[in-house]
């Protein structure tokens, strides 16, 4: 269809955006833009069917380890990162020495980086530097996201015990493809890995093939907590519209179709904003957590969505006796056990179903409900990932886990841990 015929039939808006779009793909591919996007130096892509990784050493009698952690610079706010740095204060409380190597391929400011993560995680002791071209005199590495992996495998030329912290089944966050199978393979690079969750856990058994130490999940109790009993209206969504797995697309179809239906209802949205959106909203832009448990405690529910790994937010909202509805999958119900929880179908109307029936409940008794269940702190998964990387460093075998061999028994198609949907 021509310009000018579509500008009559579509409107001028529809005609600007589609040039733009064109424009825009021309200047992309005449620089190469999505080269940019691409995390690795072509040296640093590892290849696990040429990988010859000099083994670990025998068994260690130190007391106090030289840990590195390889992780992205972070941006404020980052809740993968929030997770990792929890572990890696948690070592550094047990008496070991840290250190956060950031990887990134563009060369980005490493003071400006240094300074973010001093400002927003100021718990954390480690020293900050740039990974080294060779990655040696740490008792032990810890690779914290599929490219890292890469590069654990490509610069820790001498023997050391390597570690795969794994918060999500990164291939997921690609279609199937190049970055897909990158990602994919760094499972078979031949570290130990630490799944956090039952969900990640098993989808490593199933689409791999590979074990792993599953480590829980906490809850920031101290942050979120109850402290509204009464009356509670209105909906709250986390809104991440560049991150496909969070599901922007599927929520705001959903808020669409619970609007028409409870348009008296508040909604409320932090994160990104909605763009050219109608339907009537609060947009608070970033929160701290402290704001966000006082939105919680006034909110009937909240839409807490991701594809790859249970998102933190669904059981922060369950401490402050908010009702998460969750998009539904049976190792997703493996780290959310709690009865608080609205399961629901991944589909616009199945989400909206769900917020609509939270709403409707009495919410004195409903929010007393959600919060009873949830976990206390971090405690638990900081001492688990520390003594699996002490452990595995003096040599001595793993400790057992209930919870990992429930996993694999659930992973392997025993469903007795599945509950009925709620809401």
């Amino acid at each position: 269809m021509s310009v000018l015929k579509r500008l009559l039939t579509m409107g001028p808006r529809d005609a600007g955006r589609r040039v733009a779009r064109r424009v825009a793909g021309s200047l992309a591919s005449r620089f190469d833009a999505a080269g940019l996007d691409f995390p690795l130096l072509p040296e640093d892509i590892a290849d696990s069917t040429r990988l010859q990784l000099e083994p670990p050493p025998a068994g260690s009698t130190r007391k106090k380890l030289s840990v590195a952690w390889l992780c992205t610079p972070p941006s404020p706010g980052s809740g993968g990162h929030t997770t990792l740095f929890r572990m890696v204060a948690g070592m550094e409380d047990r008496g070991h020495r840290c250190t956060v190597l950031l990887y990134n391929r563009h060369d980005s400011d490493p003071v400006r980086n240094t300074a973010i993560i001093r400002q927003y995680w100021p718990h954390l002791k480690a020293d900050i530097r740039i990974v080294p071209q060779a990655i040696e005199g740490y008792d032990a590495c810890v690779a914290t996201s599929w490219d890292t992996a890469h590069v654990l495998a490509r610069r820790s030329n001498k023997g050391t015990h390597r570690f795969y912290l794994v918060q999500d089944f990164e291939p997921f966050f690609y279609p199937r493809g190049s970055l897909y199978s990158l990602a994919e393979d760094t499972y078979r690079f031949g570290f130990r890995h630490i799944a956090l969750g039952g969900m990640v856990a098993a989808t490593l058994l199933e689409n791999v093939g590979v074990d792993s130490s599953m480590v829980s999940f906490g809850c920031d109790t101290g942050t979120y907590r109850l402290d509204n009993v009464g009356p509670r209206r209105g909906v709250v969504f986390y809104a991440r519209e560049a991150v496909d797995r969070r599901g922007f697309l599927l929520a705001r179809l959903a808020l669409e179709d619970f609007h028409s239906r409870h348009p008296g209802q508040p909604i409320h949205v932090y994160g990104d904003p909605m763009g050219r959106w109608t339907v009537p909203h609060v947009h608070h832009g970033k929160l701290t957590p402290v704001q966000l448990n006082t939105l919680y405690n006034t909110s009937a529910a909240g839409l807490a969505m991701s594809f790859t790994n249970i998102s933190l937010v669904a059981e922060e909202m369950l401490a402050a006796g908010l009702t998460p509805v969750v998009n539904d999958h049976r190792y997703a119900r493996l780290d959310l056990p709690n009865p608080g929880v609205a399961w629901a179908p991944a589909t616009p109307g199945g989400l909206a179903d769900a917020l609509s029936a939270v709403v409707e409940m009495t919410s004195g008794s409903r929010s007393i409900e959600c919060s009873a269940g949830v976990r206390q702190g971090w405690d638990g998964t900081q001492a688990a990932v520390s003594n699996l990387i002490s452990d595995a460093v003096a040599g001595l075998p793993a400790r057992p886990s209930t919870s990992s061999q429930e996993t694999w028994h659930y992973a392997a198609g025993t469903r007795g841990a599945e509950t009925g949907s709620h809401g």
